[in-house]
């Protein structure tokens, strides 16, 4: 069962009537492709973020992308799913914030310690963060693996919640 926590901060992501994704790629082995392909499977707007590529292509349709978050056309109604290393990371939250982008889902493998702690520095605005243990597929030194963390930036909020708890739309 959610927390009403986290489901605050999932009904914030995807209330957004826009979404990106950063590390979106061409390749179908990636996790950002398959990411990407979630949204336009389930007829979501979402726009491919990717500093290193023009454009992607995915089934047969290329899509131009935009090389960062801060080139989005409307930030306030975007929420951001990242797709990076944790070095990247840094960064595009920084970014994400200036921009004013609502909420952004940390997925596995973006993150370590001071990406967290980076995030967590969103939360003096007020913020509580959650932090669910227990979990199985990055290891940073203090959580356990298999984290899925969603920040929310306008209402100042971390959420890392297990995977057994996050249900298929």
């Amino acid at each position: 069962m959610l927390s009403k926590t986290m489901e605050k901060s999932l009904k914030t992501f995807f209330s957004s009537p826009q979404f990106a994704v950063i590390g979106a790629s061409s390749d179908p082995t990636k996790f950002g492709h398959k990411v990407f392909v979630w949204y336009l499977t389930h007829s979501l707007p979402v726009t491919p973020i990717n500093p290193r590529a023009p454009s992607i292509s995915v089934k047969s349709k290329t899509y131009a992308t935009l090389t960062s978050p801060s080139q989005i056309p409307h930030p306030e109604e975007t929420s951001l799913s990242i797709i990076t290393p944790p070095k990247a990371t840094l960064q595009i939250l920084k970014e994400a914030r200036e921009a004013g982008i609502p909420a952004v889902w940390l997925q596995p493998g973006t993150y370590d310690d001071e990406v967290l702690r980076e995030a967590k520095v969103f939360e003096q605005g007020g913020g509580v963060a959650q932090l669910n243990n227990d979990m199985r597929t990055y290891h940073t030194k203090n959580l356990d693996p298999n984290i899925k963390a969603s920040y929310n930036c306008k209402d100042s909020l971390l959420n890392i919640v297990r995977t057994e708890e996050l249900q298929p739309l």
